[in-house]
């Protein structure tokens, strides 16, 4: 055989398993975590990206799309002590049944979550294109850890690309969970 047309059948055979082969991996620090993390996998899809060309998602492969699941990182709270921090992400979903968003939380060493948003009042769901997300908190002064990601509730995929984190000035709102209204005065015993 000639070599050109070995190199041209190597390049092809090549393409076809690129384009088959699975996402790569997504190794430290990203992890996943939640109710039902064994229901879910994480990675890196070449070919979803908004901007940056790697592209992480979660998507749940098993079970019944009862759970959720994130993919996350934690970090030392350390350079953002005192200060005010947004994470930003574009986000894409595919066929999500239940809900999915960005998340951060900051924790204390004696105070888990002391402060915390999970999106779940600005939920995205069905199938969507690239948009902007972000999540601002307030970082305690003694605060220990960071953490933020992506958290997906029931059947789908989510992307998200494009990542920040960064400090942000106090003009720029914090994010907190709205609190039903219509609260009772009081307990129903």
């Amino acid at each position: 055989m000639k070599p050109h047309l070995v190199v041209m059948a190597a390049i092809a055979a090549a393409s076809v398993v690129a384009i088959a082969s699975p996402a790569k991996s997504l190794g430290d620090p990203w992890v996943k975590a939640g109710q039902a993390p064994d229901q879910y996998e994480i990675g890196i899809d070449a070919d979803g990206f908004a901007r940056g060309g790697n592209a992480k998602f979660l998507r749940q492969v098993r079970g019944d799309g009862d759970g959720w699941g994130t993919l996350m990182q934690q970090i030392s709270a350390a350079d953002y002590a005192g200060k005010r921090v947004r994470f930003t992400a574009q986000v894409r979903t595919r066929d999500i049944s239940k809900w999915s968003g960005l998340w951060m939380r900051v924790d204390r060493p004696s105070q888990p979550g002391a402060a915390f948003y999970n999106s779940a009042d600005k939920p995205i769901s069905g199938t969507t294109g690239w948009q902007p997300r972000s999540v601002t908190l307030d970082v305690p002064q003694d605060a220990s850890v960071v953490a933020f990601g992506v958290i997906g509730a029931g059947k789908g995929t989510v992307w998200i690309d494009d990542l920040k984190l960064e400090v942000v000035g106090k003009d720029v709102p914090v994010d907190s969970l709205r609190m039903d209204k219509n609260l009772a005065t009081r307990p129903s015993l």
